[in-house]
């Protein structure tokens, strides 16, 4: 009996999204003289509202052309929009403003794909240490987080003060490669401060009566917080998962005003950072153990904010302050 409403289920919804909810946007056509897309652009404000939506017009539409769209070439994007509005009849002398319209939203569809394409590219890219290129930003990042402690050598235990795992930090990107270097060594460019505090906080022990003094002169590696550089990997990963996903569109939409780039991704990791370094204050969890049950729930709680269409994780400017004028 499950089997047989479920199957009866089935063949209403493909009825509705064959024919009925065809049906539906032609009466609505002509009824207010608008095509679907101008519907979209003229009902919600520019960002992850509108461009989620006319991402979905475009993919379930029946015609090539729209479904294509989604994979033009950014520099055919204006001439794709202008196939668009002939395809759909609309006059671009009498409705200029839906041609902008869509233009940024669909820079921000083709862009969100291209961001996917390069932050795979740098994750499956491994560290090399015969590449100088590698080796500076790894200098780099110790030079940011550790200004006041030259490195004795390439490899020393002296990494695991900015929380690496061991003597040398290239086995601790084996798995997000040189995206989880890239990330750490941005955040600590262009948020020393807050880079900085973390690292000290994580450094320090869970309970403890010591000193600061004191607890400097102990190993950092048996902090009871967490190290810094693996967490800073691990969230990399939790990024990246929200990145290919597509729960990071509606991030991505509300603060990138056209195409979004791989600064607004390591903005994101950024703040990404500095909330779990709350969150694990918060979840107060007994010791590093419990890493993983602390990760799972601040993901989930990533999860259910992004749910809003409205969201944006840190926006640093809004696709909606772009002043676009609603058809």
């Amino acid at each position: 009996m499950k089997h047989f409403l479920r199957v009866v289920t089935q063949f209403f919804v493909f009825l509705y999204c064959k024919c009925l909810w065809r049906g539906l946007k032609f009466v609505i056509r002509k009824v207010t003289g608008r095509c679907e897309l101008q519907r979209i652009c003229h009902n919600n404000k520019p960002g992850a509202r509108r461009t989620l939506k006319i991402e979905s017009s475009l993919r379930y539409s029946k015609n090539e052309l729209c479904q294509s769209a989604l994979s033009a070439h950014p520099d055919r994007v204006e001439k794709t929009i202008d196939d668009i509005m002939t395809l759909k009849r609309v006059n671009p002398d009498t409705n200029p403003q839906l041609g902008i319209s869509l233009q940024a939203s669909l820079l921000q569809i083709v862009g969100y794909r291209g961001l996917v394409a390069k932050v795979e590219k740098l994750r499956r890219e491994p560290y090399d240490c015969e590449n100088p290129d590698h080796e500076e930003m790894l200098m780099k990042l110790w030079k940011t987080l550790r200004p006041d402690s030259p490195l004795t050598g390439r490899i020393s235990k002296q990494w695991c003060e900015i929380g690496f795992q061991g003597n040398d930090p290239k086995t601790d990107f084996r798995g997000m490669g040189l995206l989880g270097l890239h990330n750490l060594l941005y955040f600590a460019e262009h948020d020393k401060a807050t880079a900085l505090q973390v690292l000290h906080d994580s450094l320090q022990p869970k309970h403890s009566k010591m000193s600061k003094a004191e607890w400097e002169q102990k190993n950092f590696d048996k902090a009871i917080g967490y190290s810094f550089a693996i967490v800073g990997i691990n969230i990399t990963d939790l990024a990246y998962s929200l990145l290919v996903s597509g729960a990071l569109k509606t991030h991505l939409y509300n603060v990138a005003p056209e195409m979004p780039s791989l600064s607004h991704f390591q903005q994101t990791f950024c703040y990404l950072m500095q909330e779990f370094h709350r969150f694990w204050i918060e979840e107060d969890p007994c010791d590093i153990m419990e890493f993983n049950r602390v990760r799972s729930k601040f993901h989930r709680r990533v999860l259910r904010q992004l749910k809003n269409p409205d969201m944006a994780l840190c926006p640093h400017f809004a696709a909606s302050d772009l002043h676009l004028v609603n058809l």
